[in-house]
This record gives C-alpha cells, structure tokens and sequence, in this order.
C-alpha cells in the first residue's frame, strides 16, 4: 500500500508505483474489459469521499489525491454488496479483523442473490480434485539463486544473502521467511521487498530482493517535556559499515536535571548459519532525585537529596532463538557512587554520605519482546530471564547525619541474582484489552553498611514510566515478587485510557531501624500498592499523557503529570 504525502512509493523499473486505487479504486470497468466475465461480484467497503473538516488531515490527503471511484455495477452485469463503517480511517489497521468479519457477514447473508445469478454448479469433491491438479503441477517453493537490488555497497549484498542461505545452495520457503523477518528487523536495513520467479533451468525459484538501507550515518535528536522536573534532552550517533560483517559505531547523550548520560559503543554481527552478535559499551550515568511537597498539582522542589553516579563497561554476546526472542551473555564492570543524607531533614550545610560500590558481573539470560511501543504498549508480550553473578567492593564514608561516631568502612559482597519478567496484553474486542505483569528478583546479597545505601542497591520496582522518575524505598528489597493488571480503552485512533493497578511484596523486607535498632526481618510481613490512571495519545513523535500516579508511601501519594515523549534510561552496569 503506498500512498502519497503517507506511504513512500515502490520503485520498479526506475518508476514510482503508487497504489492502484489511487485512481481507480473499484476496477469493475477494467475486469469487464479484460477478461469479460460472465458475473461481475463487487464489494463497497469503502465510502464515497466526503468533505475534510479543517483538522482531518488524512480526509484532506485522501480528497487531495484519489479520483472519484464509480461504485455502480449494472444489474444485467453483477451485483454489488455494500459494508458500511463508522470511524474507519486510512491507518486503522488494529480494525481489519473486524472489517472482514463484517464484509463475511455481509456475503453470507447475499448468498441466495448471487446463487441467482450463478446457474452452474460443481460439486466440492470436483473443487478439490481440480486444485490438486493445479498443485502438482506447481513445482516446490525452493530458492536458488538471489539478487540483491538497492545496495552498493558489495559486503552488504554478500552479508544479505549470506544471512538468508548460510552454507546451503537451496532455501526452503521456511527458512527463507525465518531469516527475512530477522533481516527486516535489522537496525541496517529499513525495509526488504521479495520477488520470486521460477527458473526452468535450475528447477528452483530466483529470489530478487529489492533492498533499501539505511543511512550510513544517523543522527538523532529529541528530548522529554514534563510538568516533573524530569525534562530532558537527547542527541545519538550512529555509523554503519560492512566488512562481510555488519559492524556498528554508536553514541548518544541524554541531559536534562534529572538524568544525565554518555554512552558510546560498538557492535559486530556475524551472519553465520547461527548468526550471532559481539557488543560493547561505556557508560556514564547520573540520576538526581528530589524531593517534593505533598500538593497535587504543585510542587516546591527542594535541592536533591539523592544523588547516584555510575560508570560502567560491559561487553555482550548475543543469539537469535527463533522470531522475537534472542539469548544473550556478558561481562561488566562497574563504578557506582551513591550520594544521600540519613534523614529526611537536613541543612544545605550537611555533607552527605558517600557509598561506593565497585564491582564485577557476569550474566547469562533469554529475552522475548514483541511490545508494539516501547512505552505505554498495547499489544504483544514482553519477558526476560537473567542469572546474574556479582563481585565487588563496597566503601561507606559517613556524612554529617551519620552521628558523630561513625567511620569509614569497607564490606566485599559477592552474590548471585536471578530476575525474572513478564508482560502480556489480551485483546478482548476492538475497543478494550487487558494486559497482566508479574516480576520476581531472588539473591543471596547481603545488606550494605546502613539502612539508605541497602535500598539504594537493592533492585526496585517501578512498572510506569512516572514511578522511574522517583526514588521510593518501599520497592526496593533484595528479594521480591511483584504482579500487577492493567486495561486499556481505546477512545478513538491512537487515543486510550488507562488503568493500571500493581502490588510489591517484599521478601525479608529491610525496615528502617527504631531509635538505632535493626528490626528483625520477617519472610512477608508488608506489601505496598501502585497504581495509575492516564489518558494517552501516541503521536508520531513519542506519546503524550495526562496521568494520576498513586504510590503506597509517606507524605505526597498522589503525582499528577503531563509529560510528552519518552522516559527512558541507559543501561546500568548490572
């Protein structure tokens, strides 16, 4: 489907084609000339053009550029079968199943007006015994020789092919669409048209592929607009290049109040028979998180009372398993800061204390995502396994809250992690879905030097893109289990409503200590609430959303934001 000012055309034979139905849009006219048949039978699913309000921009494309299409099949000639619909659009593509249940339902119900014009009849048996003898005489979907269109550059033609047929000389169909969907998903290339032609020669089908890349050198530029104090701005890098191996130079930089970041990197994929990914990157992260008042709709932000640093190197290797799913390893090493005060109120001249954690890890996991968006999704499933070991060195230097008695100290932690995910959505009709999320995180690590750096390193829970922009104790535990439903009603095209409701349950939960007592632990003795209502609009440039955030904690429960764009973050180190 190309469609001008909206799809880009497709060029065959240095001539742009754009979609028949641009002119002609119900060619009964051209079937009657060609190939005069006997019955015409005609299908209206479309409706006759209507006038374009002022902010119906796709209603004034499509008046812009299509002809007037004549619907009319004289009643000697055919017959016409009409499905009406309300709220369709040029894009509406989450609507097609419940267009085509409606033009069947419309077909059976006219089945005895088109029988009337049909006096032959064959029985099913003579049907079936007819295509059986079509098929035998179709030879097998096995591609031989392939020709890459649309890429100068000769490695990236060897690494195409060499990514579809491997070590064999014959593809099968199977295989073929099994490495096609990987390759159109490659970052390399933008999109990938198939045509195949069969060969008497060879007996097998040639396979043409008409290929358009990417750009060698890409730059981005974009950024996050909030009502928090979580703006943000965002620049990347990126080059590619091809030595019979996709090689790929990155960088990008996100700075803002809140979150600041650098990451540069590289990445080499091999399009072996198992293909397979080496990567590595250094980055640099910093987070500040400030505290706010307890008004909905205002808030006085005071000077941040958290502040963590992170530096970190890690390299990664990395294999598809079958479509959406990819295993992966790695290494990496870390240099994290973490800069807080032990109380919540404090002086501008308090020092805070400093805890530094420098440490190694190792890590082994499996990754499944077909989400349709990043953020705010509303179709597919996203889950991941991850075992982790890690190493290192944790150093505490007290600040001015700390008491008059404490000391610089030293702790080495070595401990295992495993993390694991899911998130699923469920279409229920055309309107509404429901998607549920269930995370657990089990280690054996030890508590660090005091009560705020624990929950600083511990793993937290945050499942909305407001809750990553805040610091809350209550869903931070070493070990926890988390679940949570969410639904979405769709109001109109790319507008929804959402509720989303979760519950975090420590395990072991570390409590704040009583007049300088530990509390003992227990195996669940809390669980602690989220939840959201948002109304969200996905433009083509990032989503934009009205949102109540509710969160189980002391002081402000309710956080009431606008925020358009993303909020997302670099990876940390582990």
């Amino acid at each position: 489907m190309t469609v001008p000012l909206v799809f880009k055309p497709i060029e065959i034979d240095g001539v742009l084609a754009f979609d028949g139905g641009i002119v002609n849009n119900f060619p009964h006219d051209i079937m009657k000339e060609v190939f005069n048949p006997d019955v015409i039978i005609g299908h209206q699913v479309a409706d006759d053009q209507k006038t374009a309000n002022s902010d119906d921009l796709m209603a004034q494309i499509s008046n812009l550029v299509m002809r007037p299409t004549n619907f009319e099949i004289d009643e000697n000639e055919g017959i016409l079968l009409k499905s009406q619909f309300k709220g369709v659009g040029l894009l509406d593509w989450n609507k097609a199943d419940m267009i085509m249940v409606e033009g069947m339902r419309t077909a059976y119900n006219s089945l005895d007006s088109i029988k009337s014009l049909i006096k032959r009849r064959i029985t099913p048996s003579n049907v079936n015994e007819t295509r059986a003898k079509l098929n035998k005489k179709k030879p097998e979907l096995f591609f031989q020789n392939i020709q890459v269109e649309g890429v100068k550059d000769p490695m990236q033609r060897r690494y195409i092919i060499q990514a579809i047929k491997g070590k064999d000389d014959v593809v099968t169909l199977y295989d073929f669409k099994k490495e096609y969907f990987k390759l159109i998903a490659d970052e390399h290339i933008k999109s990938i048209m198939p045509v195949s032609r069969y060969n008497p020669e060879t007996g097998y089908y040639d396979l043409h592929l008409k290929v358009d890349p990417q750009k060698k050198l890409e730059v981005k530029i974009g950024g996050n607009i909030s009502t928090k104090p979580i703006n943000q701005g965002f620049a990347s890098f990126n080059y590619r290049t091809y030595q019979r191996r996709a090689y790929s130079l990155n960088s990008n930089i996100y700075f803002g109040r809140f979150y600041s970041s650098f990451k540069l990197g590289a990445r080499i994929d091999y399009p072996a028979a198992l293909p397979f990914y080496l990567a590595g990157y250094s980055t640099y992260n910093r987070w500040d998180y400030f505290a706010s008042s307890t008004e909905l709709f205002f808030e006085d932000v005071r000077p941040p009372f958290i502040i963590q640093n992170e530096n970190s190197t890690r390299f990664e290797i990395g294999l598809p398993w079958r479509i959406h799913n990819k295993v992966y390893g790695g290494v990496a090493y870390s240099n994290s800061t973490d800069q807080y005060y032990q109380t919540d109120i404090f002086s501008k001249n308090d020092e805070p204390d400093k805890t530094t954690f420098k440490a190694f890890s190792t890590q082994i996991g499996i990754e499944n995502n077909s989400l349709n968006y990043s953020q705010y999704a509303t179709e597919g499933a996203y889950r991941y396994f991850t075992l982790k070991y890690i190493t290192g060195k944790e150093t505490n230097k007290p600040g001015t809250t700390s008491g008059k008695n404490a000391v610089e100290t030293t702790k080495n932690h070595d401990y295992f992690q495993a993390e694991a995910h899911t998130t699923r959505f469920f279409k229920l009709n055309n309107k509404f879905t429901t998607g549920i999320l269930a995370e657990a995180v089990f280690s054996n690590k030890k508590d660090f030097s005091n009560f705020r750096s624990s929950k600083l390193a511990a793993p937290g829970f945050y499942p909305t893109p407001h809750s990553k922009s805040l610091f809350i104790e209550n869903y931070h535990s070493n070990n926890y289990v988390a679940s949570g439903v969410n639904t979405v009603f769709g109001l109109a095209t790319d507008l929804d409503f959402r509720l989303e409701g979760y519950v975090f349950v420590p395990i072991n939960e570390l409590l704040p200590p009583q007049n300088g007592i530990v509390q003992p632990k227990q195996f669940i003795r809390n669980y602690y609430l989220q939840g959201l209502a948002a109304v969200v609009y996905k433009t083509g440039a990032g989503p934009l959303s009205l949102s109540i955030n509710y969160y189980e904690k002391e002081n402000t429960r309710f956080y009431l934001m606008l925020n358009f764009g993303y909020i997302m973050f670099n990876k940390r180190g582990f």
